[in-house]
């Protein structure tokens, strides 16, 4: 049998063309290993994440009471069907200025995953949170003090019900620098002063529940049963615990944004090797038109210039999920475990991750190289055989002004000549500027966040009191009452200039995207703190924040509901306030306690212009100062610094490339004409001026040109971004000088590869033009 000798071509035309297809293979590769990374790292973790809750026996809610419980009182609190188990603990203010919640080792509920050294076991040793060690530069073996006391870390642990470090349930976000959680052995818990302990208890169902719904229903009978045994000083089931619960609701959010990411950048390439197949069939038409001319058919062509990029494309996809198994995958993990106090996790076969970005990438590429070559090798031998590629042989060239100088004539033409291939590096440098830009603003954006928010708070402490779980017992009206009564009493302050207000929390109606808890302010009528007109009873100004992440307008009605019930309710906005720190609605507080029946003389905060300190810590739920709301940009910060700088550096990578490709075709398209003009004398800088300048001029336009197209595309998707990512919203900011440093990195991509074109001109041969047969 004989063998097809265009097989022999293959590789020769990958040699002949290793810098077209290497930059293409390495491409195609980090895109591939980062998003199959991603994906697996994601897909792995969420499952961990999920079998964590059977593997360490998270807890299904916990409660804290005043006094310790006696046997007789956890005998009946059981009997609602649920066990208790003791979780007391201590918080420890250290001397490097953080805040350490310590338990006892758990061995029933909520157990330890150790990542490394040994779990505690004498009197001084201590083994602290993962995180927590790496933001406060901890390890094993080191000490840690507080006044007097000091432990030695023996290892480094994560706890499954604190996955987010939040100190405070009623916190907008954890701060894992701060604050961290850790476990001694039963000896050094019981040397802590029995003064410093808060009885924390935490239970599992005997019967887990069926759903969400269930489970809120069964939550509230044990919070009544609690209630008449002890007095309750906080209640936190497991669905509204944000420490257990946030990293869950988190995780994941990104697929989609990393997918869509992965297939603007496969059809970018697949519309660069069409045009790079088309360049080499130009190239070689004089070999397409002798084969044709030999016997072979279109078919047998198109199978045998198909395979090169098919091939590079196959061994991409082979290397890129190598890659993403092993290098990206860890780096991917990495961040997770810079944002989150996970356990420990195994990595898991993800079939839809190779899916995505093996098989649909490879058909996709394989459909449009096959489309492209049908198209262009429908003409005739003898066409090929004459390298006149035109279909239309009347087309007409388009007339330039005989006044323009011949160099300025001659790069116009260079330029009409490739439209097709400046259309591909536009849309190509827009994305790749998109991606900058976003890489380069979301920091200066937190950062900016961080430094106005002094200036744009509702007032320098805004303390949120914490109602006691035993005033609200409806089962046991009368005790409830005189324990609100108490609690309004004892939680009344002599600050001077402190300010009352009500709050209540809804959530956004659950639709394109997630639903979001909205705050809402009852304000006294002639506050000196919110300034705005509420002396009319129907007033209801929307925070600056709502407004531009919800694009809620002046007039607009709308609709909240109660979290976990289908109750809602409807308002009016009537105004907007200046206030981008949360996403809030302020009304007149008598309005908002007559709305939710919270009775006419209800209050559960103060505005003021000073700490207040002469309240019970105890009803101290909240302070929100400048620290507590910077939390949101300083976590942000730490735990997509990374990220950013990945996307930045993919971003200037894919310029890189694609002007690349793309000039190196215009002068593969040309070589015979460089060629020629290098035997009647012309320079290199000559022949520079003539087939690169116009490449430069238009990449440098196209630089400047998306600018300002990225900033109105930048608008959408920032906000999108918000939308889809996280709770809350952190305003676009554009810092200055950002477009110059974006406009700066394009152009120093781009003199790097002129100085490669320029060299390559040096390297086409004068015998090139005697090749031609034209």
């Amino acid at each position: 049998m004989v063998k097809n000798p265009l097989r022999k071509r293959i590789f020769r035309e990958l040699r002949s063309e290793a810098g077209k297809y290497i930059v293409i293979f390495l491409l195609l590769a980090m895109t591939i290993s980062l998003v199959s990374g991603f994906l697996v790292a994601d897909g792995s973790m969420i499952t961990a994440y999920n079998e964590s809750f059977e593997k360490y026996n998270v807890e299904y809610g916990n409660f804290r009471v005043e006094k310790k419980l006696n046997k007789a009182q956890v005998k009946y609190i059981s009997q609602v069907g649920i066990t208790l188990y003791d979780n007391f603990y201590v918080e420890v203010p250290m001397d490097n200025g953080t805040t350490v919640r310590v338990f006892q080792n758990r061995q029933q509920v909520n157990l330890p995953c150790l990542m490394s050294g040994s779990l505690p076991e004498s009197a001084d040793e201590i083994a602290i949170d993962r995180m927590y060690a790496d933001n406060n530069r901890l390890a094993v073996g080191d000490r840690l003090t507080s006044g007097e006391r000091s432990w030695i870390i023996s290892g480094l642990i994560a706890l499954p019900d604190y996955s987010a470090l939040f100190q405070d349930n009623n916190d907008t976000m954890f701060d894992s620098i701060q604050f961290g959680v850790a476990i001694v052995s039963q000896e050094g818990f019981a040397a802590f002063d029995k003064d410093t302990l808060f009885y924390c208890y935490s239970w599992l169902y005997d019967t887990p529940p069926a759903d969400e719904t269930q489970e809120k229903d069964m939550a509230e009978d044990v919070m009544t049963t609690v209630n008449q045994e002890a007095s309750l000083e906080s209640f936190i089931p497991r669905y509204l615990n944000q420490a257990i619960r946030f990293t869950g609701d988190d995780m994941g959010g990104d697929k989609a944004m990393i997918i869509m990411f992965l297939y603007i950048v496969i059809a970018i390439m697949a519309f660069v090797f069409s045009v790079t197949i088309g360049a080499t069939i130009t190239k070689e038409a004089n070999v397409i038109g002798t084969l044709l001319a030999s016997g072979y058919t279109k078919n047998e062509l198109i199978r045998h210039y198909m395979t090169a990029p098919i091939l590079v494309c196959l061994v991409s996809a082979l290397i890129g999920n190598i890659l993403g198994y092993t290098v990206m995958k860890n780096v991917c993990a990495a961040m997770y475990y810079g944002s989150y106090s996970l356990t420990t996790y195994v990595t898991i076969w993800n079939g839809e991750a190779f899916l995505l970005t093996t098989v649909v990438p490879v058909l996709m590429m394989t459909v449009i190289t096959w489309w492209t070559l049908r198209k262009k090798l429908s003409l005739s031998p003898l066409k090929f055989l004459r390298r006149d590629l035109r279909k239309n042989s009347r087309a007409r060239v388009f007339p330039l002004p005989k006044a323009l100088p011949f160099l300025t004539r001659f790069q116009l033409r260079v330029i009409f000549q490739n439209l097709g291939s400046y259309a591909i590096l536009f849309v190509g440098i827009l994305f790749a500027n998109l991606l900058l830009m976003f890489g380069l603003l979301f920091p200066s954006a937190l950062q900016h966040y961080q430094d106005t928010m002094p200036d744009n708070m509702l007032s320098k402490y805004t303390t949120m009191l914490s109602v006691p779980a035993n005033a609200v017992n409806e089962k046991r009206k009368l005790q409830s009452l005189i324990h609100m009564l108490e609690f309004q009493n004892d939680a009344q302050t002599e600050q001077p200039g402190a300010e009352k207000f009500s709050a209540y929390s809804l959530k956004t109606l659950p639709g394109k995207y997630k639903s979001e808890t909205v705050t809402l302010y009852g304000v006294e009528p002639d506050s000196a703190y919110i300034h705005g007109d509420f002396s009319g009873k129907d007033t209801v100004l929307v925070s600056t924040a709502y407004r531009e992440k919800f694009g809620v307008q002046v007039g607009d009605t709308v609709t909240l509901k109660e979290e976990y019930e289908d109750t809602t309710y409807s308002f009016t906005v009537t105004g907007e306030y200046d206030y981008a720190g949360a996403v809030a609605l302020f009304l007149p507080r008598q309005t908002l306690n007559e709305t939710f029946d919270l009775g006419k003389s209800y209050f559960c905060g103060y505005f003021s212009q000073e700490p207040i300190e002469d309240i019970d810590e105890k009803y101290i739920g909240n302070v929100l100062d400048v620290t507590a709301m910077t939390k949101v940009s300083r976590q942000l910060m730490r735990s997509m610094g990374g990220m950013m700088d990945l996307v930045n550096a993919f971003s200037v990578g894919l310029f890189f490339v694609l002007v690349y490709l793309l000039s190196k075709m215009i002068i593969e398209k040309n070589a015979v004409s460089i060629s020629m003009v290098k035997i009647l004398g012309y320079t290199r800088l000559e022949i520079f001026l003539l087939y690169v300048l116009p490449t430069t001029l238009v990449t440098v336009g196209f630089i400047l040109l998306s600018l300002p197209i990225e900033g109105k595309i930048m608008d959408v998707l920032f906000r999108e971004v918000m939308l889809t990512s996280m709770s809350g919203w952190i305003p676009m900011y554009i810092e200055p000088g950002l477009y110059e440093k974006m406009a700066a990195y394009g152009f120093a991509a781009y003199a790097v590869v002129a100085v490669m074109e320029l060299r390559r001109i040096g390297k086409i041969p004068e015998s090139e033009a005697l090749k031609c047969v034209e």
